[in-house]
């Protein structure tokens, strides 16, 4: 192991890993607000966005990030649609999220009693009001491990993102690799920069479904 070497990288990995957690959180938050969007389209039971709303799960769930990716990068271009790296890599990835994040959304919303709903609409709340102030909280709390798994799942995803020419952490570690042949040090560094970003993600959401249960939510 060469700790010289590793030195004096260390602000080019840095500099990838700053991208990689930019491009992933928004990607992760696009994908939540997909995933909130359509799980309250399949409670709504609108019969064609709901329509739309499940085949856009299916094809988002079944396809992976890496054809999605290609597809949007080198595909749309013939259409005349064209996006830069970093904007490919955070739609594609909210493109995959969200489909994950409406089934966890979906699964808790479903956990929630129909009858609190029913409450709702009956004091005067609108569904809207009615899905947002009650049900919502209520379904974010028992959604919170699905959630949770889903955002490090997704920014594990971001190690595809190199495949488009986007500097990121995966990106740097090959060039380094094939310009210096540097595999010891290139991939320690990586394992490294993924752990200090995954990490402390992990023990967040486990500190948060920790203080759900103990404020008596999603129980």
């Amino acid at each position: 192991m060469d700790w010289a070497y590793i030195e004096s990288v260390l602000p080019l990995y840095g500099k990838a890993a700053w991208l990689t957690l930019r491009t992933g959180t928004a990607g992760i938050l696009l994908a939540t607000l997909v995933g909130l969007l359509c799980a309250a389209a399949l409670h709504w039971k609108v019969p064609v966005l709901r329509q739309i709303t499940a085949a856009y799960v299916e094809l988002s769930r079944n396809t992976p990030l890496l054809v999605q990716l290609f597809f949007i990068y080198y595909g749309l271009p013939k259409i005349g649609i064209k996006t830069d790296p970093e904007a490919c890599g955070i739609i594609g990835l909210a493109f995959l999220g969200g489909g994950y994040m409406t089934e966890a959304f979906r699964s808790g919303v479903e956990a929630v009693d129909r009858i609190q709903e029913e409450s709702a609409l009956s004091l005067g709340l609108t569904r809207f009001q009615a899905f947002r102030h009650v049900i919502l909280p209520q379904a974010a709390a028992v959604s919170a491990p699905a959630f949770m798994a889903n955002v490090i799942f997704l920014m594990k995803e971001t190690s595809v993102f190199s495949a488009v020419s986007l500097m990121d952490l995966m990106f740097t570690a090959k060039d380094q690799i094939g310009l210096y042949y540097r595999t010891t040090e290139s991939l320690f560094l990586l394992v490294s920069a993924y752990l200090l970003i995954l990490l402390p993600l992990s023990l967040l959401g486990t500190f948060w479904e920790r203080r759900l249960r103990h404020a008596g939510f999603g129980t």
